[in-house]
């Protein structure tokens, strides 16, 4: 089902009733404001991207039992409805194009640090996602600067993924990677795009991460990145999108800038949710920033609680990769 060619002819615009690739349409038709947000993104998610509930579940942060309730919910109210896909109008699309958005991001996202028991990472949902948003963005709805910032965003991402692998197909962290393998041609695709992104005035949480994705291929090593630029990114994202997600990069970025010790104060200030104490995030980037700030006893015990709570092989690896260093 998914495409290999990135690239889509932009020598016309089509309007919303000349757009017939049907999975972008069955998106919209899916995304109905009718709908709640939480089972809108569950439907598109499982029933037209082809997540597991599993992988849905580890996605969003919530229970599969969640994911089964929310997945019926949409469910049913779609098989109610008689809606065409050739119904929708310009008017419906624009409506609907937030939350198209935001399910590219997660199928990027799985594709990039994939949940799937036996791959690491699934280049084919990067390319899927970007060959929609490229879509969008020769439509007369989706002509317009946030489309623009999140293929600049996709493409930077894009760009390392060759690099994010050793031979052996386990995961490399970012100072790991060897900035030779970067894609040079993507990242001036997506620098191109964030310069289309710029015409406007709206600013969107995609045109943040895409200044941070930015940086980080623009710098030419891991330590003479601008951490400062990237940290006060992560501040402003906040207030676009709050999200303690962000509010825990911010802190992983401060501790490069400044040290530890207040990458560790950044993290020690978050009211952290439930659903974020569940995943393996929280205690990776905690026993990462208590290792080296010396707190080798409540490190040890986050990096067991990481380790557990990780979803898949590769994550553990990449996890026993970057926490059990501290050990030896």
């Amino acid at each position: 089902v998914f495409a290999n060619n990135l690239f889509v002819e932009q020598s016309e615009i089509p309007h919303a009733d000349d757009m017939d690739d049907s999975m972008l349409r069955m998106l919209y038709v899916a995304c109905n404001d009718a709908i709640p947000v939480e089972s809108q993104l569950v439907f598109t998610l499982k029933s037209l991207c082809g997540f597991s509930v599993k992988e849905t579940a580890l996605r969003l942060f919530i229970t599969k039992a969640n994911v089964y309730k929310r997945f019926s919910r949409a469910k049913k109210y779609l098989q109610e409805q008689t809606i065409e896909l050739d119904d929708l109008t310009d008017s419906d699309m624009a409506n609907r194009l937030p939350m198209v958005y935001r399910v590219l991001y997660l199928v990027f996202t799985e594709g990039h640090l994939s949940s799937h028991t036996d791959m690491a990472i699934r280049k084919d949902l990067c390319e899927e996602a970007i060959r929609l948003t490229l879509l969008i963005s020769q439509s007369t709805v989706g002509n317009v600067p946030e489309t623009y910032a999140l293929l600049a965003l996709m493409y930077f991402h894009l760009s390392r993924m060759n690099a994010r692998q050793d031979d052996s197909g386990a995961l490399l962290l970012l100072e790991q990677q060897d900035r030779s393998q970067w894609n040079k041609q993507y990242i001036a695709i997506g620098m191109g795009y964030m310069e289309r992104s710029a015409q406007g005035e709206i600013l969107s949480r995609y045109h943040v991460e895409a200044s941070i994705a930015a940086e980080h291929c623009l710098a030419p090593s891991f330590k003479k990145t601008r951490w400062d630029k990237i940290v006060a990114s992560y501040k402003l994202l906040e207030q676009v999108s709050p999200s303690v997600l962000h509010q825990l990069n911010q802190a992983i970025a401060m501790a490069e800038w400044q040290g530890p010790n207040a990458g560790l104060t950044v993290l020690q200030s978050i009211d952290s949710p439930i659903w974020l104490n569940s995943s393996y995030h929280w205690n990776a980037v905690l026993a990462d920033l208590q290792y080296r700030c010396g707190k080798t006893t409540l490190a040890q015990k986050n990096t067991e609680q990481a380790l557990q709570k990780a979803p898949t092989e590769d994550i553990k690896k990449m996890l026993r990769n970057r926490l059990e260093k501290y050990t030896l």
